[in-house]
């Protein structure tokens, strides 16, 4: 079983607009809305590649049924805690011409003591030997700092292995908790390590650091230049081929499932790193925060590259 966790779930709204201007305005051309979340964009970018997953968080309010309905459309399995406080909105606002894009998110609700708790009970109901626990975005206002790290030995002591991708001192303090995996990109992990990666030796340096604080494997992710999967054992780069970028919010979550799709085959290094950047390059491609299809991922494999640099 692939589980997903997401503890602040998200409806995202994307407005596209002929020309983004400051105080005017603007009549968007185009409205899209997708039911997100870091851990349900890696749910839903597993289902594009054929792969299912549950999906486990908070939700809250007429968003967050929105949010659960529309994931149980996409054929995505769920199993919620059920909140007093209301499911975020983040809003996206395109430029038509140029691509160029705004983000805005909402921090999100308050999770009390009492739904934490029934969180970690459902857990436990849930987790099994030889499951693959993703564990994915911010946290919200509140919660504890050290939430991941204790749900890494939670699901991890039963069995399970974690994937960890978060940033700031969740993500340390997640790492002091062994997980399987982690996915920073590179400002996630220069806040972490406290050094800039500038080039392939600064990311080798950057792993090399994060392996070093109990994580199994790191997935550094470059963005457009690509991909760093690194064990202790040995370190492969993975290159996309050069595209059109449309939207590239998602695409991390994209590569992240393209990543455990590959895994759970029992791939290579080297292919599951490929697999991992074809999926990312293929979200990036996508209008809104979408996922291309599997035979739109195939192709970009094809045309995308890794090799060992350890």
């Amino acid at each position: 079983m692939i589980v997903t966790v997401t503890p602040n779930p998200v409806l995202d709204r994307t407005l596209t607009v002929p020309c983004i201007l400051l105080n005017e305005m603007v009549r968007a051309i185009a409205v899209r809305v997708d039911w997100g979340g870091k851990g349900f964009n890696v749910s839903r970018a597993l289902k594009a590649l054929g792969t299912e997953s549950l999906a486990l968080g908070f939700v809250g309010g007429a968003t967050g049924q929105a949010l659960e309905r529309g994931l149980r459309e996409l054929g995505i399995a769920t199993d919620f805690v059920h909140i007093a406080g209301e499911t975020r909105t983040n809003i996206v606002i395109t430029e038509q011409e140029t691509g160029r894009y705004i983000k805005v998110n909402e921090a999100g609700p308050v999770i009390g003591a009492g739904e934490l708790a029934a969180f970690f009970a459902l857990v436990n109901r849930r987790v099994r030997p030889g499951d693959l626990w993703i564990l994915s975005g911010s946290l919200p206002p509140g919660m504890p700092l050290d939430f991941y790290a204790r749900l890494i030995r939670t699901v991890q002591e039963l069995g399970a292995q974690a994937i960890l991708d978060t940033s700031g001192e969740p993500l340390r303090l997640g790492c002091a908790a062994g997980p399987y995996l982690i996915k920073p990109n590179v400002i996630e992990a220069q806040e972490v390590t406290g050094q800039e990666i500038r080039d392939d030796d600064d990311a080798i340096a950057a792993a090399r650091f994060l392996l070093g604080q109990g994580v199994q494997m790191v997935a550094l992710s470059l963005g457009a230049e690509g991909l760093l999967l690194a064990s202790r054992e040995w370190v492969v780069r993975a290159r996309p081929p050069v595209v059109q970028a449309c939207n590239p919010v998602g695409a991390g979550d994209a590569l992240l499932a393209g990543l455990v799709w590959a895994m759970v085959r029992g791939l290579s290094p080297e292919e599951t790193a490929r697999w991992g950047v074809a999926c990312g390059t293929a979200a990036a491609m996508s209008e809104g925060v979408a996922f291309g299809s599997f035979e739109a991922v195939q192709t970009l494999y094809s045309l995308s590259s890794s090799h060992r640099l350890v």
